[in-house]
């Protein structure tokens, strides 16, 4: 993060550093004074008054508002992801549909739209306690979808898992952590970067202030109450919004957004 980069080395010290209340309010307060950099750091920022323009995902192209895998940049180079996702990027783009495979699995692929959270509910209604899984293949989107998805996970204890090949991106990995269990295949594409705002709204300095605050508090808690060290949120807030910060094996178990190894890969037949 340019104007944060006075910030970096202290951040991280403070992830390495043990556990506990001193790491907490010191954490925190870190994130009140991020937040600030924020406003200035992240063009077209998302806040609340601004309606539906809380989004976290993947970077836009300005000529048509569509998502760009992987994100554009404006200058410089993005760093490369570790292997190219295989999910075709026209499939990413769309809505996020969920459909049922075979051993309890509940394949989730595409954007994180408005909307979205409560297909999600509906669909786990109706499929009572036969989904076990929800495997993630998406760039990331809504913010408060993927908090609402993530903590309906939680609450019905799920597994969540990222398979080889598939993109779990921007607000995608908050879906992730309200898995009871967090499972990332070989050659998983996992990646964070800053909050940014994908609508056309312009937020005055005061409105973004105030949504920059709020929104790091907010994600911050949700990832502490789902067990997730604060080095994860540290990356996603040093990364600019139209780059990808790519999490490598150790940094996923580091983190803790993996808690297991994922069983052998099965052939998935869709029911």
């Amino acid at each position: 993060m340019r104007s944060g980069d006075a910030l970096s080395g202290a951040w991280r010290a403070l992830a390495r550093a043990d556990d506990g209340v001193l790491m907490r309010s010191a954490f925190y307060a870190l994130l009140v004074t991020a937040a600030i950099f924020l406003v200035v750091d992240i063009r077209e920022f998302a806040n609340e008054a601004a309606g539906s323009g809380d989004e976290y995902g993947p970077a836009r192209d300005p000529m048509t508002d569509q998502p760009l895998l992987p994100p554009a940049v404006t200058d410089g180079k993005p760093q490369d992801a570790p292997v190219a996702p295989k999910t075709d990027a026209t499939a990413l783009r769309q809505p996020i549909r969920f459909e049922l495979a075979a051993g309890g699995i509940l394949e989730a692929r595409g954007t994180i739209d408005p909307g979205s959270a409560d297909r999600f509910r509906t669909e786990i209604e109706a499929r009572g306690e036969y989904v076990k899984v929800v495997s993630l293949d998406s760039p990331g989107g809504a913010v408060n979808d993927a908090l609402a998805i993530s903590a309906l996970i939680r609450e019905k204890k799920l597994t969540t898992r990222v398979r080889t090949g598939a993109l779990c991106a921007s607000s995608c990995p908050l879906v992730m952590a309200g898995g009871i269990l967090r499972e990332a295949e070989k050659d998983a594409v996992i990646g964070v970067h800053q909050v940014f705002n994908g609508g056309t709204t312009r937020p005055t300095a005061e409105e973004a202030m105030a949504g920059a605050q709020a929104t790091t508090a907010r994600l911050a808690r949700h990832l502490d109450a789902m067990g997730i060290a604060p080095g994860l949120w540290f990356h996603a807030l040093e990364t600019p919004p139209d780059r990808l910060y790519y999490l490598s094996e150790a940094e996923l178990k580091e983190f803790r957004l993996v808690t297991a190894p994922p069983p052998p890969a099965v052939a998935r037949k869709k029911t």
